[in-house]
């Protein structure tokens, strides 16, 4: 009880001393000799032979929306909170009520439904994949990336949702100016409408040529809040949730040993297309109990890159890539309003990039077996521990 009773007087001190503007940002006086980690609180275990790609999940209905994608097919799978897979089927291909291609993750949006953002439109389809509700949009383009993982998709705003721009990505330094990032979906009237531009003292408007992955947004929005950070840039910027969607303030973030590509001058350059590789990047952004959580990996030190572009053989390669793969191993960090980490950390046998907030609760994905394929796969909830 006492821990307990620590860690909720922690949070309330933080809310109540926390900036509530961008004039106020001031330091909170968080006592750093007290560290907070996470606990893993409860578990979900469902048996599955594949590769599956956890959609959604709902605290309310205990429900798990989960796919495996291959290059002919995709299958989804519904199952609840005690591991039962209740049905599966596919939307995929040539049938009526398909939903094209996906654009985003699926979203459960009922006690017994849920969203799909796909290439025909707007759909929404029961636990047994019967078709509800379809709106068509009123313009199409093909998507210039999707992204389908767990703690990837879209959040709700209202009664739209905010998902990553997927209109054609900038080639040329100048169009960065203009880009916009996210888009406002709104299902009821099949309208898309672009927000939030890059902001002028962010770095990829420093003239620098970057590869359109190195600026990936990731976000998450709370309250009046959408909180983005872009790619490499270590650095969170606070929008309002709401017309005309103004930066309102940017925490910038020292994270322990982070390396990032800074862009190049020449995107002939081989550091253009190498810094993929070799940058650390922001992964996931979730904010609990007024901390931000961060799943990012750290990037190559200087050493390191240089050898990443030293002449190798195919088997050298794959030799360094595993090498580099264990020795930066992506990491949580648990960070206050102001941008002060509090903790930074491996977590234990989670993938840091996959956490999912619903409800108020953030659930991770346990990391696969690299020796050996299991027949189920595992989704811890997790929350806040304090540390003294």
């Amino acid at each position: 009880m006492k821990r307990i009773y620590l860690i909720k007087l922690l949070l309330f001190v933080i809310w109540a001393c926390g900036p509530k503007n961008g004039n106020d940002n001031e330091d909170v006086g968080f006592d750093n000799s007290i560290g907070l980690s996470f606990i893993k609180l409860d578990s979900i275990t469902i048996e599955f032979v594949g590769r599956p790609t956890v959609h959604d999940l709902d605290p309310i209905s205990g429900i798990v929306i989960f796919m495996e994608h291959k290059e002919f097919s995709e299958d989804i799978f519904i199952a609840d909170f005690d591991g039962n897979i209740l049905s599966s089927f596919s939307k995929f291909g040539d049938m009526p009520d398909t939903y094209g291609k996906l654009m985003s993750n699926l979203k459960i949006n009922g006690p017994n439904s849920f969203f799909v953002y796909g290439f025909r439109g707007f759909s929404s389809y029961d636990f047994n994949g019967n078709l509800l509700t379809f709106v068509k949009y009123d313009d199409f383009y093909v998507p210039s990336e999707s992204r389908f993982a767990m703690g990837f998709g879209m959040e709700k705003i209202s009664n739209k949702y905010l998902y990553i721009n997927q209109e054609p990505r900038p080639t040329e330094v100048h169009q960065y100016k203009h880009h916009k990032l996210l888009t406002i979906v709104d299902p009821e009237i099949g309208k898309r409408s672009t927000v939030v531009g890059f902001p002028e003292n962010s770095m990829f408007l420093n003239g620098s040529h970057f590869f359109s992955p190195s600026w990936f947004p990731v976000f998450t929005h709370t309250n009046n809040n959408i909180y983005i950070v872009l790619g490499f840039e270590p650095v969170i910027y606070v929008f309002d949730a709401f017309d005309p969607f103004k930066l309102k303030y940017s925490i910038p973030l020292d994270l322990p040993n982070y390396f990032f590509g800074k862009g190049t001058n020449n995107p002939n350059d081989t550091e253009f297309i190498g810094m993929m590789f070799t940058s650390g990047k922001i992964e996931n952004i979730k904010l609990v109990d007024n901390f931000f959580i961060l799943g990012y990996n750290p990037g190559y030190d200087e050493l390191d890159t240089k050898l990443f572009y030293e002449n190798k053989t195919p088997e050298e390669t794959k030799i360094f890539r595993e090498r580099m793969s264990k020795k930066y191993p992506s990491r949580i960090a648990i960070i206050d309003s102001i941008g002060k980490v509090i903790n930074d950390f491996i977590p234990d046998g989670l993938e840091p990039s996959s956490m999912l907030l619903r409800n108020g609760e953030l659930w991770m994905m346990e990391k696969p077996d690299e020796e050996e394929e299991r027949d189920y796969f595992k989704l811890f909830k997790v929350g806040l521990k304090v540390e003294n």
